[in-house]
């Protein structure tokens, strides 16, 4: 059973196969590398879009009874650290990438709320979110899911908590902090159909955004899969380059991408022997830190505090990369 749904339901291989009975039909050599190019190009596509719109659907039903105010309410009654975790678990339910979290953030800080649990949020909100756990669950399985959505949370709630011990409020930019905080508008009871509305109105503008992503992830994937010889990849990203690690986290802070558009390029990485550590350190530096977002972020923090949250966000991807590394056998059962 456990397979089955692994295979079948999560990872879709039902489709791979329909995909290659419909390409071989029409003379297509999968064994060769231009079908198994196009082999994996569309089955990719079919499947994380399919995946794609069924959990931003699912989500964004849940996202509704979690506006921004009512979440702002729901953090304000915590403190200390459990203040931290709860601005990362809501994290895990509000938009798929670092542009579309920081409006967010810049209304949490407007509104109060400590300045560590706000960048708890911040770096939850595109690194970690129930439709990775859902997709990373039908490529890697659901024990590398699970540990890669609790490092993403730990690495979300200590880095917010090591933010709130530096005391850097003064590093937020004046309009921000000077916002008032009077206001505190109570989004209005939704009823199902209007929830359901929203929810579709979300899928529709959320794959609007990432598809075009989702097309160049996929098509540098099967580059990967079937064109980049195994030795290569091994070399650069596996066990014989110790740096691979710090290489990978930092070759993904200057990319823009989600978590949808990153799976593909992971997934084919790690098929030519891309250490597990290394192929999620990528990925996450990809969807925490990317270049737009950071121009963004800096609209709102000084450059002194974006540094800040740069350095821990790289460090923590980095020990949490290396950790999985060290780990990989166990989690892959291998």
């Amino acid at each position: 059973m456990g397979n089955l749904i692994q295979n079948e339901i999560l990872g879709l291989k039902w489709l791979n196969r329909l995909v290659g009975r419909a390409l071989s039909a029409i003379g297509l050599d999968l064994s060769g590398r231009i079908g198994g190019s196009i082999q994996f190009f569309f089955y990719d596509v079919i499947k994380i879009t399919i995946l794609l719109c069924v959990l931003i659907f699912v989500i964004s039903y849940i996202q509704s009874f979690f506006p921004p105010e009512r979440s702002r309410q729901i953090m304000g009654r915590f403190h200390g650290i459990w203040a931290n975790l709860i601005g990362a678990l809501l994290g895990t339910v509000t938009p798929f990438c670092s542009c579309s979290s920081i409006p967010i953030f810049m209304g949490f800080t407007s509104a109060g709320l400590p300045l560590g649990v706000t960048f708890s949020f911040l770096i939850s909100s595109p690194m970690v979110d129930l439709g990775s756990l859902v997709l990373l669950m039908g490529i890697f399985g659901y024990r590398i899911a699970l540990v890669y959505v609790a490092a993403g949370l730990l690495i979300a709630v200590s880095g917010g908590t090591l933010i709130e011990h530096l005391y850097m409020e003064d590093q937020v930019e004046d309009f921000i902090r000077n916002a008032s905080l009077a206001v505190d508008i109570t989004a209005p009871d939704l009823t199902i159909r209007d929830r359901m509305i929203y929810a579709r109105d979300q899928v529709a503008s959320t794959f609007r955004k990432v598809f075009p992503y989702i097309l160049l992830g996929v098509g540098i994937g099967a580059v990967i899969h079937n064109w980049i010889p195994q030795h290569v990849v091994e070399t650069v990203l596996g066990n014989r380059n110790p740096f691979g690690v710090i290489l990978a986290t930092l070759v993904g802070v200057p990319m823009y991408a989600d978590i949808f558009g990153t799976i593909p390029v992971a997934e084919a990485l790690l098929s030519k022997g891309a250490l597990l550590g290394t192929v999620l350190s990528f990925m996450m530096a990809v969807t925490t830190l990317s270049l737009p977002s950071l121009i963004m972020l800096r609209k709102a923090i000084k450059p002194k505090l974006l540094t800040a949250f740069i350095v821990i966000c790289i460090a923590g991807i980095i020990i949490v990369g290396y950790g999985f590394n060290l780990f990989q056998g166990a989690l892959t059962g291998i």
